[in-house]
């Protein structure tokens, strides 16, 4: 759904009455308000960026029981399934489950990992229930949001305490959600302070493997956290929460070796934990400006495949938020980002530097500027950064907004976005080994008689990735029951990421009993570039009162080149590595006052250089309140087929698994 929230900036909410957004037109809708393009409150039609926005009702009737699983409704978002507890998500191309040109945030907190630059999406959870809206910005963001927000923005924004108040009692199961559970209660202090907390656990059952065969990929997570709310009359405010999680995640990967049997299949039950907790500080000034101090401390921590992190990350981030004069609306700050990490790691993946620490300071501007009123607005603005791998770096916009009328906008931006190298790219060793093709194996890939390394290391002089984006979009609402909004992008990028060989011979072996090994070693390096296209559409549509359609359409290409001396045989097939169409509709019924029924079909092409065919799927929801307080749903996921595979992951070789069809029932109790 397209629409606006009433947030303060990084998705904190002013203290305004709830809303009941299913009671909304499509005109009230469009006036609500986000924060993620200027970091400030501003409607759809005031913002020069393609957004979208997921409300708690698309949550709801969905249907769906992850972060993940939500964002397929979103044009221009990629989301696959690599296992039963892995994804691949990313915007506008370059998808994978270490995708590296997408920020995240949750209440305002980052949650990428310098590790590669990406988001470990089996460690971000919630209580959906406790979501308010989740806003999707795509295209650059990095002028507001630093480097890595090359290609979208995603934040998560959760409720307020005070709109929480009272028991949340949640469980249910089925064929693949063997179980699941969550009590969140809500009280207050006293008029001004309000807090809740909350405890979940889900149990997720294995996946199948590609021809036939229970997979190890099961998962089991258990999570418990806590928000508290100081919202006086006056000036100030104060939001303090946290988040402790902790569970077992199942991976079938490959173990290499130079010794028999050189590789093999294993399942390991890996560990992840970690937790977090977040301040942030609020001020309204006399004269109508504001300002925002927010600190937060992250660790993320857990195993796969024998290979172990432990990273803690500390935040600050300031901003302030003003008038100068009658036609500039300015926004500015400073932040400081440290993140240590540990490593501990084996022959098939390892680091050269196992313990890290890194600097990130920023400062950004932004002016948005009224050329003429309620009808021409220019958007100026820059982030600038130093990190301890690249050095400085500026990342630029302009966008430009043209309001003709209260039914249509138009607009149109140039940006420039960097993605920073990663801990990975810097100093990572991956090995894999083919046993030696002794008789002449044809079905052995290594034409040797002794065993195939191949090894692929970081790169510390690697370069940032550079992006040069311009959008143009356009939104219009002829009437209180149909919308539209389009996006058009056209993306140069230069300095992309690469595998270059640099050794290819035969070498001492490093381990007995073997004296000759074949050495095939490539090392990461900036010698790719390409231009990308594509248009979004997304529309609202209300046929009848009881009756809504949410429609999505997503159409990509990319062209993807390698520079001069390059010997990266993999860069141009990126684009078979990315859905060139992609078709989500949503049709929700209001069958009475008591009983919902939901439709959600989506369609993705295939993916030929990962070896996935294109697929159709349909869910459908069935939810039932029998009284107030009390909610029973069925839902039906993937019901078309038996199973499909939608991904295969890259660099760290898990085996990939496919998403089963699945039937789930669930209670959802308020008191």
């Amino acid at each position: 759904m397209v629409l606006l929230l009433p947030v303060f900036p990084n998705g904190v909410y002013a203290a305004l009455p709830p809303v009941d957004l299913t009671d909304l037109s499509l005109e009230e809708l469009m006036n609500l308000r986000v924060t993620s393009t200027a970091r400030r409150p501003q409607t759809v039609a005031e913002s020069a960026a393609a957004i979208f926005v997921i409300t708690q009702e698309d949550i709801r009737r969905s249907g769906v029981t992850s972060i993940p699983e939500a964002l397929r409704m979103v044009p221009g978002v990629e989301v696959a399934r690599i296992d039963a507890n892995k994804w691949a998500v990313s915007v506008r191309g370059f998808n994978g489950r270490f995708a590296n040109k997408l920020q995240v945030m949750l209440d305002g907190r980052s949650v990428y990992t310098p590790l590669f630059s990406g988001v470990l999406w089996d460690a971000q959870d919630t209580v959906l229930e406790d979501i308010d809206h989740i806003e999707v910005v795509r295209g650059p963001g990095a002028s507001l949001w630093g480097a890595n927000a090359v290609n979208g923005v995603i934040n998560i924004v959760t409720k307020r305490a005070r709109d929480t108040q009272g028991s949340l009692l949640v469980a249910g199961g089925g064929t693949e959600e063997r179980g699941f559970s969550t009590y969140r209660y809500g009280g207050k202090v006293n008029d001004d302070t309000y807090y809740r907390a909350y405890a979940k656990y889900f149990n997720r059952d294995s996946q199948e493997f590609i021809g036939g065969g229970d997979a190890a990929d099961d998962w089991q997570v258990g999570r418990s956290g806590f928000r508290v709310d100081w919202e006086p009359e006056g000036p100030d405010g104060l939001t303090v929460e946290g988040d402790f999680y902790k569970g077992v995640v199942g991976t079938t990967g490959r173990s290499f070796s130079l010794t028999t049997p050189f590789n093999q299949t294993v399942n390991t039950d890996d560990s992840i934990f970690g937790g977090d907790m977040l301040g942030r500080w609020t001020h309204k000034f006399e004269d109508g400006s504001d300002m925002q101090l927010q600190v937060y401390y992250d660790l993320v921590a857990g195993d796969e495949l024998g290979v172990s992190l432990d990273e803690h990350t500390f935040d600050v981030d300031f901003q302030h938020h003003f008038q100068a004069g009658d036609r500039n609306d300015i926004v500015w700050g400073m932040g400081y980002r440290l993140n240590a990490a540990q490593f501990d790691g084996n022959f098939t993946v390892s680091f050269t530097d196992e313990h890290r620490t890194d600097h990130l300071a920023s400062a950004f501007f932004q002016d948005d500027i009224a050329l003429v009123d309620d009808e021409l607005r220019l958007t100026l603005g820059s982030k600038f950064e130093y990190n301890t791998y690249t050095g400085f770096e500026i990342q630029p916009t302009a966008r430009l907004l043209w309001t003709p009328d209260r039914q249509q906008s138009i607009w149109l931006a140039a940006s420039r976005a960097t993605r920073t190298p990663s801990q990975a790219e810097d100093s990572i060793v991956l090995n894999s080994v083919l046993p030696p093709n002794v008789t002449a194996d044809p079905n052995n890939p290594n034409p040797f008689p002794v065993p195939l390394q191949i090894g692929v290391l970081g790169n510390q002089h690697q370069q940032s990735e550079d992006l040069l984006a311009f959008e143009l979009g356009y939104r219009v609402r002829p009437d209180d029951n149909f919308a539209v909004d389009i996006a058009a992008f056209y993306d140069i990028y230069d300095h992309l990421a690469t595998e270059e060989v640099k050794t290819a011979g035969f070498v001492p072996c490093p381990t007995p009993p073997l004296f000759v090994c074949f050495d095939g070693t490539s090392q990461f390096d900036n010698r790719g570039s390409a231009e990308t296209y594509g248009l979004e559409v997304g529309t609202d549509i209300r046929p009848a009162p009881w009756w809504q359609l949410h429609g999505a359409y997503t159409f990509l290409v990319m062209n993807l080149d390698r520079d001069a001396g390059s010997n990266d045989p993999l860069i141009e097939q990126t684009d078979g590595r990315n859905p060139r169409h992609q078709i989500s509709v949503r049709s929700s019924f209001d069958l009475s006052d008591d009983w919902d029924f939901d439709i959600w079909a989506r369609y993705v092409s295939d993916l030929p250089e990962r070896g996935v065919d294109s697929y159709f799927t349909f869910d459908t929801r069935l939810g039932w309140r029998p009284m107030e307080g009390v909610e029973l749903s069925v839902v039906g996921q993937n019901l078309l087929a038996g199973h499909h595979l939608e991904f295969t992951p890259e660099l760290v070789d898990t085996t990939p698994t496919e998403v089963e069809r699945s039937v789930y029932g669930k209670v959802t109790v308020t008191f």
